[in-house]
């Protein structure tokens, strides 16, 4: 125990384990469900762990299985997840900064901006006034939405942008839809700030911090700031841009959609798909170029200390630029006028491809464990439960018991995995006093 004081980051992933567990409890009671029976502790385990890692992948329909204890439940739990890994990143960082030594804690302090020693309390109160205040706008415009447009009871239609509005901030996938957000997917109202609250929640607070206090000098922010905000903004107008393409003729998503409702329902469902996990079109009928798309984006995920999963988005960045560098034969990194250090390369490098053999692994025995799965169905849940997506072909209400175990365990391992790994790889880093004689193997 006291090792585990003197590292905090290792108690994280026990953290959320015990919050997994009672709300796994509290699922399995019969008051939790429409038909007041006992839930099977494998369903239970895996809403439970969907919601706290904020995945939103289910394996029963959701607003029919679960009362409105159920669904509380499910918003608490995802409420938890989301608010709770950003304090916990943010608390890591300042951990971190304080046992690296005085250089390695101003280069911290340098690239986190928001995140300086002694403003514990400040931050914190930042982070809980952003969620909750993001939360409250979008809530207001989707309840008058449904209440004047769509003649909502009052009381429905808050209840139904209160849970929708707290999903989409935490990058959760749960609705209150059995055809997932497919009516509103024309309608700006509903779709517009699921979108935007999505994409607040996705960039991580360091990155959001900055760019709003330094909005009008770019130049400015940190390394980690311009990968995650050009990188964020890339990767939106790419997928749209693609999505938009591929499923402009396909009748099952946005073929017979006017040209406004293409852009927008196109939009929307890359701006859900990196992270959020809200249906906005038929996923599971989309063009077959489309699936690369989405499986790419989900790998990626969001920003460092954000309510997203993935490798996180300056991590694929930053690995673009290491392969830059290299084609050019630079013999440093720079981002922006900046040298990346060489120890994160390397941590980037190492969170990546441990990141691909753990979605390829999970994916191959999916394969072996369930008979007559498609390979790329099974690629595409392994990485949306890895990356705390949410998106689903379909698959997994079908899969037997132990496929539901593994896209469980890949679900916490996505979520407590990139946190607790970076930050260990940070308190471990260590100087060595000698170097070995230097040699090249041959690459290629």
């Amino acid at each position: 125990m006291r090792r585990l004081l003197r590292h905090p980051v290792r108690l994280v992933p026990f953290g959320f384990l015990a919050v997994i567990l009672l709300g796994t409890g509290s699922l399995m009671l019969p008051w939790a469900t429409s038909e007041q029976h006992y839930t099977p502790f494998v369903t239970a385990l895996f809403t439970a762990t969907s919601s706290v890692s904020v995945t939103g992948m289910a394996v029963n329909d959701t607003p029919n299985y679960w009362n409105g204890f159920g669904l509380a439940m499910i918003t608490v739990l995802t409420q938890l997840g989301g608010l709770g890994i950003l304090t916990i990143a943010a608390l890591v960082i300042l951990v971190v900064s304080r046992q690296l030594g005085l250089r390695n804690r101003l280069l911290v302090q340098a690239e986190t901006a928001e995140f300086g020693i002694g403003d514990v309390r400040r931050l914190l109160t930042r982070i809980a006034a952003t969620v909750f205040i993001t939360e409250a706008v979008m809530t207001a415009v989707i309840t008058g939405r449904l209440w004047l447009a769509y003649d909502y009871p009052p009381w429905r239609a808050l209840w139904s942008a209160v849970f929708h509005s707290i999903q989409a901030f935490n990058n959760g996938g749960f609705t209150l839809y059995s055809e997932g957000l497919l009516a509103f997917s024309q309608d700006p109202w509903v779709a517009l700030p699921l979108a935007l609250g999505a994409i607040i929640g996705g960039l991580g607070f360091p990155a959001l911090f900055e760019a709003v206090r330094e909005w009008r000098r770019p130049s400015r922010w940190a390394v980690a700031t311009k990968l995650t905000i050009w990188g964020s903004l890339a990767l939106i107008a790419f997928g749209f841009g693609y999505l938009l393409l591929a499923e402009w003729t396909n009748p099952a998503t946005i073929g017979t959609y006017t040209m406004p409702g293409k852009v927008l329902a196109a939009f929307t469902q890359i701006a859900l798909s990196r992270t959020g996990g809200f249906d906005v079109i038929n996923v599971d009928q989309l063009a077959e170029a489309s699936n690369p798309l989405l499986i790419i984006l989900m790998f990626i995920g969001g920003g460092s200390a954000s309510t997203a999963g993935g490798i996180k988005v300056s991590t694929f960045f930053l690995l673009a630029f290491v392969i830059w560098a290299e084609l050019r034969g630079e013999p440093e990194v720079t981002v922006g006028r900046r040298q990346v250090a060489r120890a994160s390369q390397r941590q980037a490098l190492t969170v990546a491809l441990l990141s691909v053999a753990l979605v390829v692994v999970g994916t191959v025995v999916l394969v072996l464990t369930t008979v007559g799965v498609p390979y790329y169905q099974a690629l595409f849940e392994v990485t949306s439960a890895f990356s705390t997506t949410g998106l689903s072909v379909g698959l997994a209400p079908r899969l037997p018991r132990p496929g539901q175990y593994i896209l469980t365990a890949l679900m916490f391992i996505g979520r407590v995995g990139p946190l607790t790994l970076g930050s260990a790889i940070a308190l471990n880093a260590r100087r060595r006093l000698y170097r070995y004689p230097e040699e090249q193997p041959i690459v290629g």
